[in-house]
């Protein structure tokens, strides 16, 4: 007689996530930098601004000519092209022609056409004006150019024969660095005051929740030309920069200590907070240990978005003479001598340090998205 034997029961399968195996490891600040990645704009923005910043370091290297040398015989030349053909054929060594200039007796402006006859080829670390590398020692190298003695002008030139490339590297520095001094400092006033209001409520919130309407109140424009115009005109050029990243801060710290209050508001009663309470934290402690950190991620992103807002601000404030002002210069500066559109239509490279801006802006913008949606997976559902 034959008995059944009886069929073991399978065992149950535990199903796990692909996702929570690859990532349960993982800190909050790796998780943030994984999804910033497969964010593509962001990544994109995130390599402009790095490329943005190591070009205006190493200004004075890149630049062709000194910033301040003036050509008087080549006033508003047009942007000048690489070539690498000529009459003889083709040139492994890229060249520019040179220029020759006949006045138009009808527009009254210089006419300049390329010199066939004159060929300057293109050199890596030729010599030409010298510089002095933040102080650290003085040289006579640029990193491409046709040698001393022949200059070249590949965006141009002003109203007073300087070349516009080398402006609109140097000018970079001080627009780019003016954007993260001054979110620097309204970071740090905007984060003090927005935790403290979040955090006490009550009388003090009151207090610097008016303080920020009554900034709010006043158009910003005009409220960064008053102050702007305060500053004494002969101040020299380091306390004029200090002065524009000051009155860029006291104007820009109220929508970011707004963003840290709110942050504040759904983290005072979180579970860490009430442990720290328990545990006898006091209020510094817990301001400054617990909740600002466990914001970092997010005041990351409120700076990243607040930069091309001061770059803007400078850029306005400089394009009507209320800026930064001679012997240094800025993209806002620049694009001052394309205010009338006579210039404009017969001199249309000026335009290119507002081309400088608009990049800017956008790698930041883009940048700010990215890691915005990194730290916050939800935003964008």
């Amino acid at each position: 007689m034959s008995s059944a034997q009886p069929v073991a029961a399978a065992e149950p399968t535990e199903s796990f996530e692909p996702e929570a195996i690859s990532t349960a490891s993982y800190s909050q600040r790796k998780l943030i930098w994984r999804r910033f990645k497969k964010h593509k704009a962001g990544v994109i923005g995130g390599y402009v601004v790095v490329a943005l910043y190591a070009i205006v370091l190493l200004g004075e290297i890149l630049a062709p000519h000194g910033v301040s040398h003036r050509y008087y015989k080549v006033v508003h030349c047009p942007p000048q092209r690489i070539h690498f053909f000529s009459d003889e054929g083709f040139h492994l060594r890229p060249f520019v022609y040179g220029i020759k200039g006949r006045l138009d007796r009808q527009t009254g402006t210089k006419k300049y056409t390329e010199d066939a006859s004159l060929k300057y080829p293109l050199y890596l670390f030729p010599r030409g004006d010298d510089y002095s590398f933040y102080g650290l020692f003085t040289w006579d190298r640029h990193l491409f150019g046709t040698g001393k003695g022949n200059p070249m002008f590949l965006l141009g030139t002003d109203r007073f024969g300087r070349d516009m490339l080398s402006r609109i590297i140097i000018g970079g520095r001080i627009s780019l660095t003016i954007g993260l001094f001054a979110v620097f400092i309204s970071l740090t006033l905007g984060s003090v005051l927005g935790v403290t209001s979040g955090y006490y409520g009550g009388t003090i919130d009151n207090l610097i929740q008016r303080i920020i309407e009554l900034i709010f109140a006043f158009p910003s424009i005009p409220i960064l030309m008053a102050l702007s115009a305060v500053l004494p005109a002969d101040w020299p050029s380091h306390l004029v920069f200090t002065g524009i990243v000051t009155v860029l801060s006291l104007i820009g710290w109220g929508g970011l200590a707004r963003e840290i209050r709110g942050k504040t508001l759904s983290l005072r009663e979180a579970d860490f907070v009430l442990a720290a309470r328990v545990c006898g934290a006091g209020d510094a402690r817990i301001i400054f240990r617990h909740l600002l950190p466990s914001m970092f991620s997010h005041i990351i992103v409120i700076a990243t978005l607040a930069i091309p807002i001061f770059i803007l601000g400078e850029s306005t404030l400089s394009f009507l003479g209320l800026g930064i002002k001679p012997p240094m210069t800025s993209w806002g500066l620049l694009l001052s001598d394309a205010m009338n559109i006579h210039s404009l239509s017969l001199y249309p490279w000026l335009l290119i340090p507002g081309v400088c801006i608009i990049i800017a802006v956008l790698a930041f913008n883009f940048l700010g998205d990215g890691l915005r949606d990194a730290a916050d997976p939800y935003s964008s559902r």
